[in-house]
């Protein structure tokens, strides 16, 4: 008796195990992480650009600017290059910061 019980129990974890891995792994909505991809800046949601840094160096002196004024933002690699994205009500702030008035 114990022994099947045992089995019962075995068999019906590993059901579960294969369900969950099924849902995981279907064709259907996955809850494994796509790998990202690269969007045009405009597909960002409500982020908006206010700098187009040429490298990673740039970016990070501009980023620091950024950073010393309490400002907050994203560094993203868009489709078309790196760009500093900031929240619309900071953008005026931004700009300042970054000496783009």
């Amino acid at each position: 008796m114990r022994t099947l019980t045992l089995m019962l129990i075995s068999f019906a974890v590993l059901g579960v195990l294969v369900l969950l891995l099924r849902w995981t792994y279907g064709s259907g909505k996955s809850l494994v992480a796509r790998p990202p991809r690269s969007g045009k800046p405009e597909e960002y949601g409500l982020l908006v650009p206010v700098a187009s840094p040429g490298d990673q160096a740039e970016a990070r002196q501009l980023a620091a600017l950024l950073r010393s004024a309490g400002i907050r933002y994203t560094l993203a690699r868009t489709s078309e290059g790196l760009r500093l994205m900031v929240w619309p009500a900071d953008v005026p702030a931004a700009r300042k910061a970054l000496h783009l008035d």
